[in-house]
């Protein structure tokens, strides 16, 4: 019998979650926006907020859903998968209560603490911004601060690298957050490792590295993610043997302490002296590393949510062994001031090697709109990482002039950049 899986979220993150699903299963979807990738991939899809817990399920029960899959963080926040699973719905994604563990940076960081999880930066955690500020003055190492709750990807300030002390206490006073997180400032180069989770069971993915700053030579404000790569094996040339493999170790004693979690379980790590330390943990696929996992993943993406339905062991999972290299286009000014509501024009065929991923845009009757976050990705696969990047650099054709894009990501001056950056902190 055919699965009939209903699908949250409208991003690059679930048109990549689509387009792995759709060749195996009677797919659904519903989001706020109407994203063309899903839309044609998908046999119905549905206007409804990624939030709206009670719609999604009656969605659900309408067209006889037998599994579901929830994109984005804010969906988990709001108890899609709550909803979903009393309703009988498998999800695969954490209920609200499991998902604290990005949702809540206090939590968090207690919850790494109280169970003598590997990794975790020496932190404070405050209610009174006054005692926050007191503490960044009081501190005599660099800090990270970091918001509780949810920012998109655009909330974490690092003193020392973003920003002075002096603006990151002008930037918690100016802030609403009712509560922040201050940490150690983590030197060394992020990466991230995606794992499939249920009943205790883990598979894990190749290492991926994301670039979050705005602008060429990882300048500017942060964002969700202008582009990212991932190197033919499962790590990445900054890494040494046993790096990954430590990284993994991480995440298995992190589910290991949480037996109820299941979903996608995404590791943020900063590779340092010492070994792989902990940014943060995500409740679900990264964006956009979704897009590097997905479209090398060989195994069946619904045999994993159908083995994680009915309680059996998770699938090993195989890979094609390609690089991937992911680019964002974005719209003027974003993230700061980015021009939402403009139409714009996407040419499909001048794609050629390279994958589409629509991300925040609209389809509306009288053509294709912005929105206020990234409107599309394109991903390059092949046997290396200079090889992916030329395949979406090709690929990047399909953009206009109306979209910026860091064209550096993937190329060997970066990525040569990060493998000397770790050998001089190293000493090598």
């Amino acid at each position: 019998m055919s699965e009939t899986v209903l699908l949250v979220g409208g991003g690059g993150r679930e048109h990549a979650i689509a387009r792995a699903l759709a060749p195996d299963c009677s797919l659904y979807a519903v989001a706020g926006n109407r994203n063309p990738g899903i839309v044609e991939v998908a046999e119905g899809f549905e206007s409804i907020d990624s939030t709206d817990a009670e719609a999604i399920r009656e969605y659900a029960e309408d067209i006889d859903a037998t599994l579901a899959i929830v994109g984005p963080e804010s969906g988990l926040q709001a108890g899609v998968a709550d909803e979903l699973d009393a309703a009988g719905i498998y999800t695969f994604g954490p209920r609200a209560e499991e998902a604290r563990i990005e949702t809540d940076k206090a939590f968090q960081r207690r919850f790494m603490q109280d169970n003598d999880i590997p990794g975790c930066p020496v932190f404070e955690t405050f209610d009174d911004i006054a005692a926050a500020c007191e503490y960044i003055d009081d501190s005599e190492m660099d800090l990270a601060v970091k918001p509780v709750g949810l920012t998109g990807g655009k909330g974490v300030k690092v003193i020392g690298d973003q920003v002075t002390r002096e603006e990151a206490k002008a930037y918690l006073r100016d802030s609403e957050y009712d509560q922040v997180v201050l940490e150690e400032r983590l030197i060394g180069e992020e990466f991230t490792i995606q794992a499939f989770v249920a009943d205790g069971d883990l598979r894990t993915t190749p290492a991926v590295q994301d670039h979050k700053r705005a602008y060429e030579g990882d300048e500017g404000p942060n964002t969700g993610g202008m582009g990212s790569y991932s190197d033919a094996g499962f790590q990445l040339p900054f890494m040494n043997d046993g790096d990954y493999e430590a990284a993994v170790d991480i995440m298995e004693q992190t589910v290991a302490a949480m037996p109820d979690y299941k979903g996608v379980l995404y590791g943020q790590f900063m590779l340092t002296t010492d070994g792989p330390r902990v940014v943060e943990f995500n409740a679900r696929f990264g964006d956009p590393e979704a897009m590097n996992t997905l479209p090398i993943l060989d195994t069946p993406f619904i045999d994993v949510l159908t083995a994680a339905r009915d309680g059996d062991d998770l699938p090993e999972l195989a890979f094609s062994g390609e690089a991937t290299v992911c680019k964002y286009a974005v719209p003027d000014g974003y993230p700061t001031d980015p021009d939402a509501g403009a139409e714009i024009a996407v040419n499909e065929e001048t794609v050629g090697d390279g994958l589409l991923f629509y991300a925040s845009v609209d389809a509306r009757d009288d053509g294709l709109y912005t929105t206020t976050s990234r409107s599309f990705a394109v991903v390059g696969l092949a046997d290396s990482i200079a090889g992916a990047e030329e395949l979406a650099e090709d690929a990047l054709s399909a953009a206009g002039d109306e979209f910026r894009i860091r064209h550096d990501i993937g190329k060997a001056d970066l990525v040569q950049s990060r493998i000397d950056h770790m050998n001089d902190l190293r000493g090598e």
